[in-house]
């Protein structure tokens, strides 16, 4: 079995797809919307084939994203090695996105930083490291 994909409730669907187009690659499938159900979606998919839905409606409710709260906390996407993390933390930098936590070796073997999107959602920017454990 795998993992199809994970979705996300977001306000500014646009801008939410248009972030991940333009900083981690993402091929934006055809925006759905069902004006019935107040729902619209994108999903996104990322070149090694795995897939982020993102979704919104106007009902949604935005309630505060304490850092650790149960449920959804961050998604993790391997960008390369650990160049191609600085250079991205250069751009988020240059570009003005919040870094919530530079690139670093963490406790577990990654190397690793935390940014969030345009919604609050945390972004963790990995490095490949096959030595790391299951």
């Amino acid at each position: 079995m795998k993992i199809d994909h994970v979705a996300i409730y977001v306000n500014d669907l646009e801008a939410e797809k248009n972030f991940f187009v333009k900083y981690f690659n993402a091929k934006a499938g055809s925006k759905y919307s069902n004006f019935r159900n107040d729902f619209s979606n994108y999903f996104l998919r990322f070149d090694d084939g795995s897939r982020l839905e993102i979704m919104t409606r106007s009902s949604s409710v935005d309630a505060d994203k304490p850092r650790y709260r149960t449920g959804y906390h961050h998604i993790a996407i391997c960008v390369g090695d650990r160049k191609d993390v600085d250079d991205m933390m250069k751009k988020f930098d240059a570009d003005g996105v919040i870094v919530v936590s530079g690139a670093r070796t963490t406790g577990d073997g990654y190397y690793a930083a935390v940014i969030v999107d345009p919604e609050g959602n945390e972004i963790e920017l990995i490095a490949e490291n096959p030595g790391l454990r299951d």
